[in-house]
């Protein structure tokens, strides 16, 4: 762990005087559940805590976490001032600390950034996400004044380097003056400097940049450690998790987790396979129902449609269900067995619905728990194919069959979802690319025998046509992160426009 920078200022923009501290460090990603405590206290002596928050990655395998506080200046409140602070990591049952060999760090009031960790120069207060119809962004680096820049340059592509172009930056005197109607110095009394540059470009998100800085005697770079930096527009993040029908030891306290995870990692879309509720006659009980309790529990209850399709261990109405942070339009829901008993196992329906996705348009999602091989799936893929397709058009930008296809990678029904040549596995698609091109591109005869060792029944099958591209693709949900919560573990994955 590494402090990069801390920020103090304190500005008149707003109606009432306001002082905002900014936190900003380095770590080193060597678990899932990470957290990162900032204790700092002004100077009533006071201490406070704030949360650090996840920020970006850094280079391949570290990450850039931070964390942002401001105090009102009121009638019942003075603002802090000069503070005192200290860092907490936890990770995997292990705390650090970051405490200045003991002494605390500080920072004096409305001084701008100051740079610690004798750098030459750091990208500062950047955003990676861009708003929607974005066309231009400021960059800042903060530079040490000791190495005496004689230049700052953001080097920009939006080719992967086949061309660069070049934005010069300035070091204005007034620079927190115009930003933030604040006293703060540039440079100011830590030695730091604050250079900035524009860029405009009607696709920003193409761009990946670097920042150098040179003076006398070479030049520096702040490159994100020779992976560079880039902006993404807001990308779309899926669930798919079998809840398992109740069948869990502590199970409220399992969806509660579900639910906190969703909360925490802000996912858009949640394809829910045996959900449960009670079978009250067959009449059910939405009051019990799994689906909606985590929906409930959630900061934000999102968008939810459900259906049912048998008698589920004797004593619930199991069925799947779909939640979306984004309205939901065209919901349907449909067998696709050829029993539609619903005291036979082997009666499935699937729910599905239209979702329009910022950046992205409107997408077609399935929910589905299809059956075993020996219990139907062959025909129940082929119905819920034609069922997808039927509800393609122009305006659709992709389909995606989301769940529980009880097929293992490699089996012979797997196999029946290669032939269609229509839908590929999306995990597969992120995370073993060699494998996914000699299955899905080229049809290798040996294919199967490369997926011996993968187990998942639970897949995202995108059609092939769509016009999104997967990002990344976990699993969560086990021993290593926050735990089970089902027999099945989740799969995470993100998708962007092409």
């Amino acid at each position: 762990m590494k402090l990069l920078y801390v920020e103090n200022v304190i500005t008149r923009k707003a109606k009432q005087v306001q002082q905002q501290l900014t936190f900003f460090l380095s770590l080193e990603n060597i678990g899932y559940d990470k957290q990162v405590d900032i204790f700092w206290a002004g100077e009533d002596n006071a201490w406070h805590e704030l949360t650090a928050h996840y920020h970006s990655m850094l280079g391949n395998v570290q990450e850039y976490w931070s964390a942002s506080v401001i105090i009102s200046l009121i009638e019942q409140q003075s603002l802090p001032g000069n503070i005192t602070f200290n860092i907490r990591y936890k990770v995997a049952n292990n705390e650090y600390f970051l405490d200045n060999d003991r002494h605390n760090y500080h920072s004096e009031a409305d001084s701008g950034i100051q740079l610690l960790g004798n750098q030459a120069i750091q990208n500062v207060a950047f955003s990676n996400q861009l708003l929607s119809g974005q066309h231009t962004i400021t960059l800042t680096a903060a530079v040490n004044q000791s190495f005496a820049a004689k230049k700052v340059i953001i080097h920009w592509t939006t080719n992967d380097w086949k061309t660069t172009k070049e934005t010069v930056c300035e070091c204005q005197c007034a620079y927190w003056n115009k930003a933030q109607h604040s006293n703060a110095r540039n440079p100011n009394q830590y030695g730091t400097q604050l250079w900035t540059g524009k860029i405009h470009h009607t696709e920003l998100f193409k761009i990946k940049y670097a920042i150098s800085c040179e003076n006398s005697q070479g030049i520096v770079w702040d490159n994100n450690k020779g992976h560079n930096y880039s902006f993404q527009r807001e990308q779309l993040k899926v669930l798919i998790l079998n809840l398992h029908c109740y069948q869990e030891e502590n199970q409220d306290a399992k969806l509660t987790t579900i639910a906190n995870t969703i909360n925490e990692l802000d996912i858009d879309i949640i394809c829910l396979q045996e959900v449960a509720e009670d079978w009250n006659d067959g009449q059910g009980d939405w009051q019990s129902n799994s689906a909606r309790i985590i929906n409930e529990r959630l900061t934000e209850p999102l968008h939810i449609h459900h259906d049912w399709s048998h008698l589920g261990f004797d004593k619930y109405r199991e069925g799947v269900a779909l939640l979306s942070r984004y309205p939901l339009s065209h919901q349907d829901s449909g067998y696709v067995s050829d029993s539609h008993d619903s005291y036979d196992i082997n009666s499935r329906k699937v729910v599905t619905a239209r979702v329009y996705v910022p950046y992205i348009g409107f997408i077609n999602v399935f929910s589905a728990h299809l059956s075993w091989l020996e219990g139907g799936f062959q025909e129940q893929f082929q119905r819920l194919r034609l069922w997808a397709s039927s509800t393609n058009s122009h305006e659709i930008k992709a389909t995606l069959l989301c769940g529980d296809f009880n097929i293992t990678a490699g089996s012979n029904g797997y196999k029946q979802v290669v032939a269609s040549k229509e839908y590929e596995d999306q995990y597969l698609a992120v995370n073993k690319q060699g494998v996914f091109d000699k299955i899905f591109k080229v049809n290798d005869a040996h294919w199967q025998d490369l997926l011996a060792d993968d187990y998942r029944i639970d897949y995202i099958f995108m059609n092939k046509n769509s016009q999104i591209r997967a990002t990344s693709a976990r699993v969560i949900f086990t021993d290593q992160d926050v735990g089970r919560v089902s027999d099945h573990c989740g799969y995470l994955m993100t998708f962007e426009s092409l």
